[in-house]
């Protein structure tokens, strides 16, 4: 069954998305997050991962991120809260590929990946913040999956809504997803009738003067 709100979702960007979540008083934008290669945008459920410093000694239950894909729909996003880690990957190509292949629309990073070049050449987008070579093997290991989760300060549940472009990336809590999907389709359309007006030949002074201040009034 088609999921109407990620339908939605996906024909925003993350600019009116979070406009929309400030108008509703929420915060949703994970800062310091960026495409990896010129993905394209993605808007999906979340399937989270957590991992951790990995403690000498310890042995590691599967490898991270794999039960994720596992547990995956076709069109999810799978987002992995590494705590801001970047000295090590927190995905690489074989989780990548395997992505891929399920279905998964892209990953979500809050720490570093591997394998930029190969998830480029899939065509499987990237968000992080920031690639590295250096391996996971001993340095991180998987906490859970499909658990509650931090992503650059924001708290991102199973099931929550995101949305990631060229700009960054937004969470939109599911519990909330149809008002910020509402408040958002109303921004993205002043706006553009706010664009129309510019082109028509009306001062920018004019068109965005007042009527943009109180964009994020409610009508």
């Amino acid at each position: 069954m088609a999921d109407a709100l990620v339908e939605g979702l996906s024909k925003l960007d993350t600019c009116a998305v979070s406009d929309a979540m400030d108008r509703l008083g929420l915060s949703g934008a994970a800062l310091g997050l960026q495409p990896l290669w010129p993905s394209p945008r993605i808007a999906g459920r979340v399937v989270t991962v957590k991992l951790k410093p990995a403690v000498p000694g310890e042995q590691s239950h599967r490898h991270l991120g794999t039960a994720a894909i596992e547990a995956a729909s076709p069109g999810d996003v799978i987002v992995v809260d590494n705590g801001g880690r970047t000295y090590a990957g927190s995905w690489g190509g074989i989780l990548s590929v395997a992505a891929k292949a399920a279905g998964v629309a892209g990953v979500v990073a809050d720490g570093a990946c591997r394998d930029v070049d190969e998830a480029r050449d899939l065509g499987f987008p990237v968000y992080a913040r920031c690639g590295v070579p250096v391996t996971a093997r001993g340095r991180i290991v998987e906490e859970a999956f499909q658990t509650a989760i931090e992503v650059c300060g924001v708290a991102v549940a199973p099931g929550d809504l995101v949305i990631a472009d060229w700009t960054g990336v937004v969470f939109v809590p599911a519990a909330r997803a149809e008002q910020v999907l509402k408040a958002a389709e109303d921004i993205a359309a002043r706006e553009a009738a706010m664009a129309e007006s510019v082109r028509a030949g009306k001062k920018p002074s004019e068109v965005m003067g007042a009527s943009y201040e109180q964009m994020l009034r409610t009508r």
